[in-house]
């Protein structure tokens, strides 16, 4: 990963869904902290949990940290 915040977790859409980008390219969406879990472990970090990306200064959270997945949190 090239930058210090490569991974950006956009804000909460109506269907609880956060967009998800990795050094600049959308990975997917994830509906909770396992979906971006397994984009980060695809990324090429294999060995991180849901604690790891909780608490990762790598993730930019926009619109709600790790606990906000819908739209009025």
């Amino acid at each position: 990963m090239a930058t210090d915040q490569p991974v950006v977790v956009f804000p909460p859409s109506s269907d609880g869904g956060r967009r998800v980008r990795i050094d600049g390219r959308f990975v997917g969406i994830a509906y909770g902290l396992l979906d971006l879990v397994a984009f980060v472990q695809e990324a090429g970090l294999q060995d991180w949990d849901e604690m790891d990306v909780a608490r990762a200064s790598l993730i930019e959270w926009r619109g709600g940290g790790p606990d906000a997945w819908s739209p009025e949190e």
